[in-house]
């Protein structure tokens, strides 16, 4: 089955489970992923599809938006353009240009960095919000920016927050470290974060954007 959102002829793939509702996704190859019971006809999800069209577009537009800046290089909140010279003996960084011998190169100090500027974050955060002692793990995650486990304790941040800027990485380590403290996100939750993040809710729709 194929469907238009917007302008784009879109691959619909249905997977068939016992679930009550119907669930829309799109994968990494940009498919209209349709999760639906056995009983459900291809007629009546087609119709469910052209009635929610406008959601599933604006859903499918932030996939792309979200691939295309993965493509992109981005650090600390700008974009920069990368050109690889096997002459470079070390990174220069230009007028949003960075210049630098390999692409293994550029990892290996990315990588350095954001343990760098994490560590510092958090140190600065520690001062003015009292946690208890906690390991702090960096990697990849796809669907959240930090994880704060008190029993552990570990906070977990994300390394694809070395794309955005301090301040949204000050951000992610504040509500991290409020967990601490409040263990879900109910309103004394959200008002402790207000209390060192006021602008937090400017932050969150920038990191979903």
């Amino acid at each position: 089955m194929e469907v238009y959102l917007g302008s784009d002829l879109v691959q619909v793939i249905l997977i068939r489970k016992k679930n009550k509702n119907i669930y829309f996704r799109f994968d990494d190859d940009f498919n209209l992923v349709v999760t639906a019971n056995k009983w459900v006809s291809e007629r009546e999800i087609e119709k469910l599809i052209i009635k929610n069209e406008k959601a599933l577009t604006k859903m499918y537009n932030k996939v792309l938006q979200k691939k295309k800046k993965e493509e992109e290089f981005w650090y600390l909140g700008n974009k920069y353009q990368v050109i690889f010279d096997i002459n470079e003996e070390d990174i220069n960084f230009s007028d949003f240009v960075i210049t630098c011998k390999s692409e293994d190169y550029l990892n290996k100090f990315i990588k350095s960095k954001t343990k760098e500027i994490f560590l510092d974050e958090v140190s600065k955060m520690r001062q003015i919000i009292k946690t208890p002692d906690f390991s702090l793990k960096i990697r990849k995650m796809k669907t959240r920016w930090g994880v704060c486990n008190y029993k552990t304790p570990t906070v977990t941040l994300n390394s694809e927050l070395i794309k955005y800027s301090r301040e949204l990485i000050r951000y992610v380590i504040v509500h991290e470290f409020c967990h601490f403290y409040h263990h879900d996100h109910s309103k004394n939750f959200w008002h402790l974060v207000s209390t060192y993040y006021p602008n937090y809710k400017e932050a969150r729709k920038e990191l979903r954007d």
